[in-house]
């Protein structure tokens, strides 16, 4: 299995034009196997640190593009609670400030931290800022827009990819659908429930 997944790396960091480094000591493949590429690919934290999506798997995911001086910010909050809620079943909430809408996330890492912290209380994981769409996109990003079973465009701040627990991505929500929707709610503990 590991060299199958190596392989689908190596595949994508060609495709995609990045170094990907395998750190498979670190992985939980046993159910995120198929979606190897996407689990291997490496992040890097808000606070600096240097991760992968393997480091969730067996969880519910929902990976959201985030800014600081957007109409849509104050869904950290919704954020945050449907986290505290969750959190202990399983669910996970990964947060990407990008920079892409309007200049609406200028800071630094550390002052887009701080933000969250100070003003929404955000506890769930928060990736370093990246570019979730144009010629510097994040491959991470690439994949949900071109390769997942949810492709499309970004088209603003605060776009939602739901994954299951194999790291499937089910379900997209655009930037209007808030944390506390009914229908992605519902979809989260059908998901949770599984």
């Amino acid at each position: 299995m590991i060299e199958r997944i190596q392989d689908l790396v190596q595949f994508y960091a060609q495709k995609y034009h990045v170094p990907i480094a395998l750190q498979t000591e670190n992985w939980q493949l046993e159910s995120w196997d198929r979606n190897g590429v996407v689990v291997a690919m490496p992040l890097k934290t808000i606070a600096g640190d240097t991760t992968n999506l393997g480091a969730y798997s067996g969880k519910v995911v929902l990976i959201v593009n985030t800014a600081s001086k957007c109409g849509f910010t104050p869904q950290y909050a919704g954020l945050e609670k449907l986290y505290e809620q969750y959190k202990d079943s399983g669910f996970v909430i990964i947060g990407f400030p990008a920079n892409n809408f309007l200049r609406q996330e200028p800071g630094t890492d550390s002052e887009i931290l701080s933000f969250c912290q100070s003003n929404y209380g955000v506890t769930f994981p928060m990736m370093s800022k990246i570019s979730v769409k144009g010629k510097d996109q994040h491959p991470l990003y690439t994949y949900l827009t071109k390769d997942s079973p949810q492709p499309g465009t970004i088209t603003w701040n605060f776009n939602k990819f739901l994954l299951d627990r194999q790291g499937n991505v089910v379900a997209r929500y655009n930037s209007k659908v808030k944390p506390d929707d009914k229908e992605l709610v519902a979809e989260i503990e059908k998901l949770l429930a599984k």
